[in-house]
């Protein structure tokens, strides 16, 4: 099979919009056939619905331990962003590339697909397993089930290297996120006779401002390594009235706190199920009854909590040309990684800067980087 370039690939895999409200089927399909290429055998791990997948293929010796090499292959989307350039069609300018997925996660996922020559071509003692899953950027959905596969059917990985952009700095902490949908439900009635029904917009806002207070005092919890230093309490979406002249039955909103990896990560949700029980309810159903409130967790992403094993960090510093260590308060799928046992670093080309935005690109210089990175892994495989 003719080798193909990172960019090449990348441009192929920014086509498909593999946005996670979609399926991710073309694009996997796309890696299975050309891994399939180089005879290598792809596992496709698909969600419930078959409408989603992950993919694992191992290169060398399955039985000793190897390295994880992990990418996410959904992307956010471009609604509501005005873009300069096709979104989903890479485009090269002034030695960037821009186009959905290119800083996150996207050329990472390339580069690794275009080292699988070399990798084919050494005779590594240590296997490097591709992992690539579905729907991180909704929770991190899809990586339990890779997970476990890879944790089922082989020896425990040496170390997980998950390519989020991170400028090929070493990331090895990041905080954990939880997400949660409230639901509020009411008596609905002619807004001219507010107290015959139950607003449920105006306890919904109760319970929001509560969660701000919530915050405020989360802000006075710090931990220098992370910026911001403190847990972070977000409302992102709400939803409720039908109509101007009507008192709303339903209210709904979504949100979501980033919490320090030392935190106990239940603390907020059980503060704020107190106040909704104990506090906001009674005085609904004092109005109406048949009133209730119900909150349901919707994503959860573990923290990545700084390893005790040096020895894996100084390799990986080592085979990256790094000399710093960072922490990030984005979620990644590290930390589900971590919890099996498996230890797990953060490091890949672009910057967090650049991602979920319109005109989203990466340096050309940052997929040099880590096309470097990946030979010297390759290197350190051959060898040991």
């Amino acid at each position: 099979m003719k080798e193909i370039g990172s960019k090449k690939i990348l441009e192929k895999l920014v086509s498909f919009d593999t946005t996670s409200s979609k399926s991710n089927l073309d694009l996997i399909n796309y890696i299975k056939n050309y891994l399939e290429g180089y005879n290598l055998k792809s596992e496709i791990i698909f969600n419930k619905d078959k409408t989603k997948a992950n993919l694992h293929s191992t290169i060398g010796p399955p039985q000793n331990q190897g390295i994880v090499l992990s990418g996410h292959t959904d992307v956010v989307p471009v609604d509501g962003q005005i873009w300069d350039t096709n979104p989903f069609q890479l485009t090269e300018y002034s030695k960037k590339l821009f186009g959905r997925g290119t800083a996150d996660m996207k050329s990472f996922i390339a580069v690794t697909l275009a080292m699988v020559p070399l990798i084919i071509k050494k005779n590594i003692n240590k296997p490097i397993h591709l992992a690539f899953s579905f729907d991180e950027e909704v929770g991190c959905l899809g990586v339990p089930s890779l997970v476990e596969h890879i944790n089922k059917h082989f020896t425990k990985p040496l170390v997980v290297i998950v390519g989020e952009p991170t400028n090929m700095e070493i990331v090895n902490s990041h905080k954990g996120v939880l997400a949660f949908k409230t639901s509020l439900n009411g008596l609905e009635g002619h807004s001219s006779s507010p107290e015959k029904g139950l607003n449920t917009i105006l306890f919904a806002s109760e319970l929001i401002n509560f969660l701000n207070s919530l915050y405020e005092k989360e802000k006075k919890i710090k931990n220098p390594l992370f910026q911001p230093p403190y847990t972070t309490i977000h409302v992102g979406l709400i939803k409720g009235g039908s109509a101007l002249n009507i008192i709303p039955k339903e209210c709904s909103f979504i949100w979501e706190y980033r919490y320090l990896p030392d935190q106990n990560p239940e603390k907020i949700i059980n503060e704020f199920n107190h106040f909704s029980n104990n506090v906001i309810l009674p005085k609904m159903k004092s109005i109406y009854d048949k009133s209730s409130i119900t909150t349901k967790k919707i994503a959860h992403v573990p923290p990545l909590k700084s390893s005790s094993d040096l020895e894996i960090e100084n390799l990986i510093m080592k085979l990256a040309k790094s000399n710093t260590i960072k922490t990030v308060s984005y979620g990644t799928e590290g930390g589900v990684f971590q919890q099996t046992g498996i230890p797990t670093i953060i490091c890949g080309p672009g910057s967090i800067e650049q991602a979920h935005k319109a005109n989203e690109f990466i340096e050309l210089q940052e997929i040099d980087k880590c096309e470097k990175f990946i030979i010297n892994i390759i290197q350190f495989l051959e060898k040991n």
